[in-house]
């Protein structure tokens, strides 16, 4: 009888997928530190998380997809936390978080991380999980209710930022931040690598148009394919962080050469990250030189750990590569990038990923919109 009592306690206060506070249990201790921080001029901070897309990510890939991901971010948010703080679910894609003793500036440095954490994380299908927060801290004389306000009107903002996911929003108190547009941070580094290297910026250019069509191929739905299309557009971004003479080299690198290139698609993962909402494109970038048997670079990660954004890339990339002028070769025939890309389906590239882009291809100079430089 007690355990079947202390079952029943739990249930109340638990929810029973993430064993996390039931939104009753979180109002509750919030009012607490609510009127503790009133009384006592003490700080609080509290943020609301919600998953994006969950009802499209729910129908396109089912009940126990969707409950993984739950299941995720409840993990990161608990362990990206301190003890002193309170974590809830409060409905089926939003969750809550309460942080004691603790300013917005600090607060939104501990979500960050979380979402990085996040975006890092897959669970079956789902490469990336991606969220927005909206952001509050306690001033006096706010009651609890107004600061859970506060916190809502900054989840709205970061939905509605020009698409941007995972981003944190903060309002109440201490600031209030408009949202990152970071098309025109795109945009710009697009033009930096333009003005870096012509080669690369237009290499860049043409590998993005073709890497969407192959992603559409595949059934990635829109959201998905623009994210391969921003990747695509800034797959060489990493390379601005490479000497000229490495980059401009007229001939063959050297093995020490080539180990400082190597260097690139990390180096880009760095610059895109420091973009609220690039989170999902810089894993991409990270990973769009591994081959799928394994062999590539910088983790040698192979098949569908790699993330099919950057398997299309890769396989983008190297065609219109081997079909352009350089200084050390010229270009090679259509016919022949054709053969290579087929000869290297499996060890190299994604075989699926191949096949769709050989009919992409094929289906270009059929129509007369010819691909080959």
């Amino acid at each position: 009888m007690a355990a079947l009592e202390d079952e029943l306690r739990d249930r109340a206060v638990r929810e029973p997928l993430t064993h996390l506070l039931t939104l009753g249990a979180f109002e509750q201790r919030l009012d607490e530190e609510t009127e503790r921080a009133r009384r006592h001029g003490r700080l609080l901070s509290v943020a609301v998380v919600d998953v994006d897309g969950f009802r499209e990510l729910n129908a396109k890939h089912g009940r126990l997809v969707g409950d993984g991901v739950l299941k995720a971010v409840s993990r990161a948010l608990t362990k990206g936390t301190r003890a002193t703080d309170v974590v809830a679910r409060a409905s089926a894609d939003e969750f809550l978080v309460m942080l004691p003793e603790t300013d917005g500036l600090e607060s939104q440095l501990c979500l960050d991380r979380i979402l990085l954490e996040l975006e890092r994380d897959a669970v079956g299908p789902v490469e990336s999980i991606s969220v927005s927060i909206g952001l509050a801290q306690y001033e006096r004389p706010m009651s609890s209710e107004k600061l859970m306000a506060f916190a809502g009107s900054a989840l709205d903002t970061a939905r509605a930022s020009g698409g941007a996911r995972s981003e944190v929003h903060l309002v109440g108190g201490v600031a209030s931040a408009e949202p990152t547009a970071h098309q025109d941070a795109v945009a710009g580094l697009a033009v930096a690598l333009l003005e870096r290297d012509r080669y690369t910026g237009e290499h860049s250019e043409f590998v993005v148009d073709l890497a969407a069509r192959v992603a559409r191929s595949l059934g990635l739905d829109e959201e998905e394919v623009g994210r391969v299309r921003t990747a695509a557009l800034l797959h060489d971004i990493g390379k601005v962080g490479i000497p000229d003479s490495v980059l401009h080299k007229d001939g063959p690198l050297s093995e020490t050469e080539w180990i400082l290139m190597r260097e690139h698609p990390a180096i880009g993962e760095r610059v895109l990250r420091a973009i609220p909402g690039l989170g999902g494109v810089a894993r991409i970038v990270r990973h769009e030189h591994e081959r799928f048997d394994g062999g590539g670079y910088p983790d040698g990660i192979s098949g569908e750990q790699i993330p099919i954004g950057s398997r299309i890339i890769l396989a983008c990339d190297a065609y219109h590569a081997m079909t352009s002028d350089r200084p050390y070769r010229a270009a090679m025939p259509h016919s022949e990038a054709i053969r290579e890309l087929a000869k290297s389906a499996g060890t190299q590239f994604d075989p699926q990923v191949t096949e769709m882009l050989i009919g992409c291809l094929y289906g270009q100079r059929r129509s007369g919109l010819t691909v080959a430089v």
